[in-house]
């Protein structure tokens, strides 16, 4: 068990078939199987860890190759040597990785617009709801990351941080706008 609860080395492993088309069938699978955090093992095979967590991730997607006329066999696996195991929780990690670097260049992308919003005097409450609306959609993506990423592949410190910089700077631009605009 690692430091939140969780046996790094159990895996949920789905061995799923669909038809070739049409393809959006398999499109379907593959964005769910994304949106849960899997990770492909080779051609039709995916793993997610085999934490509580997963459960209901795992129900949807059998659900969904069910009902796109596909099949899964889906089981509790656990390595049968270190180096397999590990190899399994890199490439856990590695996408984990990837999915918080995603997360810190759209960070990025947010503080220049904010700045450039300020620099241009841009004070409008339609740009400001615009603006709110970038930030949800970082939180909301900042909540979905941190629970894909059971053994933190990037420090919580660092990606939190990131967040906290939008929401301040959103805290600024919107007090220049309501002072603009007269709300105040």
């Amino acid at each position: 068990m690692d430091q939140n609860g969780n046996d790094p080395t159990t895996w949920i492993v789905m061995i799923i078939r669909l038809p070739s088309a049409p393809s959006r069938h398999r499109v379907a699978v593959w964005r769910e199987l994304r949106r849960a955090g899997a990770v492909q093992l080779g051609q039709g095979s995916w793993a997610l860890p085999g934490a509580p967590a997963f459960t209901d991730a795992v129900a949807k997607i059998v659900e969904l190759v069910g009902h796109n006329a596909g099949e899964v066999l889906a089981m509790r696996s656990t390595a049968l040597d270190l180096a397999t195991a590990s190899r399994v929780r890199a490439m856990y990690d590695d996408a984990r990785t990837a999915e918080w670097d995603e997360f810190a260049s759209e960070c990025g992308k947010c503080l220049d617009e904010l700045a450039r919003e300020i620099r241009t005097q841009k004070f409008t409450l339609a740009e400001l709801d615009e603006e709110e609306q970038n930030v949800d959609r970082l939180r909301r993506w900042h909540r979905e990351l941190r629970l894909r990423d059971l053994f933190d592949a990037r420090a919580r410190e660092t990606n939190q941080q990131q967040l906290d910089a939008c929401v301040s700077e959103l805290d600024r631009f919107t007090t220049l706008v309501y002072a603009t605009v007269g709300l105040s």
